[in-house]
């Protein structure tokens, strides 16, 4: 249960109703991240049978979701604002912070977010080299099997997985079957604590992805992912990238920081949280 604390939405209501009402759902699951309805209530003032009706149509066009338990949480329609025109806030600075890992790696980067069962590239900045990843913005993968999905299937609640996954086959596009929920489930709980996500050969033979979460546990809106052949990844390599990520994905959810950093020069393992085997593990290419 969220702790609603003292700054309630209701004290920044105006303008006509209906469109008050969703801009307070917003901000409240944006400022609380994923509650009750009642809390919801309780944040906002508004009148329980008002609130569910308006919970209702918003869900229904994804500008929130609802999982399992019945807690409402920001949907994907939010995240896909970012896909609305080249030049919104999160593609603009994802570009910004990717031609710099672009510089330093000479890898391919790119910007996803999850649409139901798939991640979405939204956004790339591409190597020079003549040998490397061939996608389009808009093209999906499948979440469970690629690390931008993980990242971002890692921050959803665990019964809004479930209810995902819970029904057929976990098959990667390369033939690799996970062992249904509690594997995921597994993998999702080491992204979690590492906050990266990695997968060789499980996309497309051949290809080694790392990626990193934009925004704090609860509020991810994105994943920053390089894309590289397994052929020119080496231990250190991915060390310094990861690290790299770390920067340029807090670098991106503080739009701010991308003013005021001009180089990805922060020391590797101090680039994100140290946590027991987090980029020395490098050999469990499965989560």
């Amino acid at each position: 249960m969220a702790a609603l604390g003292p700054h309630h939405t209701r004290r920044h209501r105006s303008g006509p109703a209906g469109i008050t009402a969703v801009l307070d759902v917003l901000d409240t699951l944006d400022r609380l991240g994923p509650v009750t309805l009642a809390e919801l209530v309780r944040a906002t003032g508004i009148a329980k049978s008002t609130l569910h009706r308006v919970c209702v149509t918003m869900v229904e066009r994804g500008w929130i979701a609802r999982d399992g338990a019945g807690n409402f949480a920001l949907g994907p329609r939010v995240a896909w604002l970012a896909r609305a025109t080249p030049g919104s806030a999160l593609t603009a600075g994802f570009h910004v912070v990717a031609q710099r890992v672009l510089a330093r790696h000479n890898e391919t980067v790119c910007l996803a977010v999850l649409e139901g069962r798939d991640s979405v590239f939204i956004a790339k900045e591409e190597t020079s080299h003549s040998v490397r990843l061939i996608t389009a913005v808009g093209s999906r993968v499948p979440a469970f099997a690629s690390a931008s999905g993980r990242v971002l299937l890692a921050d959803r609640p665990e019964s809004e997985v479930e209810s995902l996954y819970a029904h057929g086959e976990l098959i990667t596009p390369t033939g690799r079957r996970i062992d249904g929920v509690p594997e995921l489930r597994r993998i999702l709980d080491e992204t979690r604590v590492r906050r990266y996500a990695e997968n060789l050969d499980e996309t497309a033979l051949g290809l080694h992805c790392i990626a990193a979460p934009v925004g704090p546990p609860a509020r991810v809106a994105a994943a920053i992912t390089f894309c590289v052949p397994s052929g020119r990844m080496t231990p250190e390599r991915r060390e310094e990238m990861i690290a790299d990520l770390w920067v340029a994905a807090e670098q991106l959810a503080k739009p701010g920081q991308l003013i005021e950093s001009t180089s990805l020069t922060t020391p590797v393992r101090t680039a994100g949280p140290t946590v027991p085997g987090d980029v020395d593990s490098h050999r469990k290419a499965t989560a």
